[in-house]
């Protein structure tokens, strides 16, 4: 293994819209293979094709590439390599006619069997097993010896059944009473014993291979030195420990990641707490043509890419240091899958909101402004210059946590106002109020218009009159912006300039008095 090419994979089921805990386990593949100097693929494992939904694949391609992980090979790398690479097709449902092949190689060689039981005979036995007291009836290394297989029947009835095309899946034969171990990249040593496994299917009736059969087929004819999947898959890895062994073949490193908690640490973050919990679950909106289904996505809420990718790789991982902000290359150059967590991941909205304004804050300032102003025409707002967006931008960045937050409350910026906060008129707009904003309109008249300028006259104009702050501040950005809330008010005025500074006063004292 160790003179091996690392090869992983992220191998999705297109069964609706990608969650964060697979984009996870594609980022954590992908980093790991970069950082070893390997192959990341993308395959997809559509082999149930009752659960498909059309759009899926390509919901999962779209939301791989927003977040940066792009695949070396397999679906999506169709622009890299001819069809995808050397080991196509990788779509398993277009790779049927393979996987019989091995099960047959199982069959002969005594690792599996015909199990002709139909789904009424299964039912019933799990019936009366129930009403005996047993309701997890397994079909299992001691109960198969009492059902219609290839275990029980005689030679020549399994060939006449198989002769006249009666309906049969393909079973593992499991050993009775054995311990299979196998070490976890992330666990250690795992121990099973095989009277708590049963007989999985390998090959359905339909011809289709179930997961197990499939996965352990692909990884091993795509050449996959490591499987990093999620820890849902914990409990079927002795299967396919054992499938490795039947064929006699080298087995795969295994690492089986933590889950993905709610925010209360009760249970497993599931597609179905997408919005109802008040946060995305998904990276990109999604919408089902077919069942008008909708759920939200980080990039539609305005996460940047680069913020959700860091984000994620926190949730189970962590570098050792005080460092919290990468860049998807310093993940990889930093990422340790040794340093990844047993313990399930409670995710946080909050820190993926501060982790997204920390990438705020390191954008350039040309995409500051393309973002800015994307964001502003959206509203219906128009600025005069990338100089004015810039400047205007930054008024509101100290609290925002996505460009969106700079415009919120300040469309005083952009257009004069054309309401006034009622409760504020109604406590400081006093008879003196009309007063007060006409003499500032002319001593304001005699300075450049510079913020320093703008605030020193105010100042001397409250020490020359004897008036306080609170008398008379209220009252000049009530006139200017129509709210006592936001920035400097001098920063303001400075920004939108003396001709519209004179409008909004003048406009006030028409509106207010």
């Amino acid at each position: 293994m160790e003179n091996r090419r690392v090869r992983v994979r992220f191998a999705p089921s297109p069964t609706g819209p990608l969650h964060m805990g697979g984009v996870r386990t594609a980022l954590y593949n992908y980093l790991f293979a970069k950082q070893k100097g390997g192959d990341f693929l993308l395959r997809v494992e559509d082999t149930d094709q009752t659960r498909f939904v059309p759009g899926a694949e390509a919901y999962i391609v779209e939301a791989l590439k927003w977040c940066g992980i792009s695949p070396d090979e397999g679906i999506g790398a169709e622009d890299k390599l001819p069809h995808g690479g050397p080991h196509a097709p990788y779509r398993q449902s277009e790779r049927k006619p393979m996987y019989r092949a091995y099960a047959d190689q199982l069959l002969a060689s005594g690792h599996a069997y015909y199990a002709f039981d139909t789904p009424e005979d299964l039912e019933a036995v799990r019936e009366r097993a129930k009403q005996a007291g047993n309701p997890n009836w397994q079909y299992n290394s001691i109960t198969r010896t009492s059902m219609k297989n290839s275990l029980t029947l005689p030679e020549e009835e399994v060939q006449r059944r198989l002769d006249a095309g009666e309906a049969y899946v393909i079973r593992v034969k499991m050993p009775r009473n054995e311990e299979v171990k196998f070490e976890d990249r992330i666990r250690g040593w795992v121990s099973v014993n095989t009277l708590n496994l049963d007989d999985k299917v390998l090959l359905k009736g339909d011809g289709m291979p179930t997961y197990h059969l499939a996965n352990v087929v692909d990884d091993h004819t795509m050449d996959i030195t490591h499987v990093i999947r999620g820890e849902e898959w914990l409990p079927s890895a002795p299967l396919h420990v054992l499938l490795y062994r039947f064929f006699e073949w080298e087995q795969p490193e295994f690492a089986h990641l933590p889950l993905l908690l709610r925010p209360d640490g009760n249970g497993k973050l599931s597609k179905r707490d997408g919005d109802r919990l008040g946060f995305p679950v998904f990276p990109l909106n999604w919408l089902n043509e077919e069942t008008g289904e909708t759920a939200s996505g980080y990039r539609e809420r305005g996460f940047y890419p680069q913020a959700f990718v860091n984000m994620l790789a926190f949730l189970g991982w962590n570098p050792g240091t005080n460092q919290e902000i990468f860049s998807l290359e310093e993940l990889v150059a930093a990422f340790n899958l040794d340093k990844v967590n047993k313990a399930g991941a409670r995710f946080d909205f909050d820190k993926a909101k501060w982790f997204n304004q920390q990438h705020l804050r390191l954008q350039s300032e040309t995409d500051l402004v393309a973002a800015y102003r994307a964001e502003a025409a959206a509203r219906g707002l128009t600025l005069p210059s990338d100089t004015f967006a810039l400047a205007a931008m930054h008024l509101f960045m100290d609290r925002a946590e996505f460009i969106g937050d700079t415009l919120e409350g300040a469309s005083y910026l952009f257009e004069d106002p054309s309401t006034y906060d009622e409760v504020m008129v109604g406590k400081k707009w006093t008879v003196d109020a009309p007063g007060y904003v006409t003499d500032l309109k002319g001593v304001f008249s005699q300075t450049d218009y510079s913020e320093a300028a703008l605030e020193n006259a105010f100042k001397a104009y409250l020490a020359d009159k004897g008036y306080g702050f609170g008398q008379v501040g209220p009252v000049l950005r009530l006139a200017i912006a129509g709210t006592t809330q936001g920035p400097s008010i001098f920063t303001v005025m400075q920004l939108i300039g003396q001709e519209a500074s004179e409008r909004r006063i003048d406009q006030a004292l028409t509106s207010l008095s």
